[in-house]
């Protein structure tokens, strides 16, 4: 594996999640996370994204490595970027510095795969059919035929990340250690959720 930073600055976030091949739009305006976001830059553009939990200060263990692609500072101080997601991390422990943000020690073996796993011999047409149903009846608009131009992995990954579930349901997708995993977690989520409505509704055909 490409030899990634051990320590590394992170950015929690409630709600905000993302995943390798995919991109996340932030608008920065906090001090500790412009800091972080200045420091990153003139470094090695690296940087972690991690859910923040609902106890105060406690994050996820899993997040996922990004690099700042574009950088954009605005006249009233805050700064645009966009990170593109390389690979999954494992956090070890967080590290006790004098920054406003925090650092973390992160460990990538586990997800190796992210840097070199196709999808070519995995079907995802059924996890698809699915995901266009899923969508159309929480009122979401996806442009399918220019999702459809995304390689298969980047698809299975941009569904983890825009599907209308809960924190909790995306924090699984992040943890599957397999793309297979992923798939068939993300398919059975949406099965649920199909399911309720056809229960409860009787509109899902």
């Amino acid at each position: 594996m490409k030899n990634f930073p051990s320590i590394i600055p992170v950015f929690p976030l409630s709600g905000v999640i993302y995943f390798p091949k995919t991109n996340l739009p932030l608008n920065i305006f906090e001090q500790r996370y412009l800091d972080l976001v200045n420091d990153t830059y003139n470094k090695d553009k690296l940087m972690g994204m991690v859910q923040s939990q609902k106890d105060k200060d406690a994050v996820y263990k899993v997040g996922c490595l990004g690099k700042i692609s574009d950088l954009q500072k605005s006249k009233d101080g805050r700064i645009l970027i966009n990170l593109t997601g390389i690979t999954r991390f494992e956090i070890q422990e967080e590290v006790k510095n004098n920054k406003l943000y925090r650092e973390f020690r992160v460990n990538y073996k586990n997800f190796e795969t992210d840097l070199t796993y196709k999808l070519d011999d995995l079907s995802i047409d059924s996890l698809m059919e699915k995901a266009k149903i899923f969508f159309k009846k929480n009122g979401l608009l996806l442009n399918w035929k220019e999702f459809n131009k995304l390689d298969k992995t980047q698809r299975v990954n941009t569904l983890s990340m825009i599907s209308p579930v809960t924190n909790e349901e995306k924090q699984k997708l992040l943890e599957a250690v397999t793309i297979k995993d992923k798939i068939n977690t993300l398919e059975n989520i949406i099965s649920f959720y199909l399911h309720e409505v056809n229960f409860n509704n009787q509109t899902v055909q």
